[in-house]
């Protein structure tokens, strides 16, 4: 995969999160024909360039947080 095919999965898995229609990570993972493990990384990248993401235990989603 290159930069450009990366970016635009990173940034379509950012809206699914924003949005909240990021179902489950092998939903996503089957979509883009990877692994979920690949899919459990490109969420980490998306918090290290500053998005607030978090795992809710009890909707069994990702969201993303608004800082307080």
């Amino acid at each position: 995969m290159d930069y450009r095919s990366y970016e635009k999965r990173l940034d379509y898995v950012l809206e699914l999160i924003t949005k909240n229609r990021f179902r489950s990570i092998d939903v996503v993972a089957q979509n883009f024909s990877c692994s979920t493990r690949t899919i459990k990384r490109m969420i980490n990248h998306l918090r290290d360039r500053g998005h607030n993401i978090v795992y809710d235990k009890r909707l069994k989603k990702y969201l993303v947080k608004e800082k307080e």
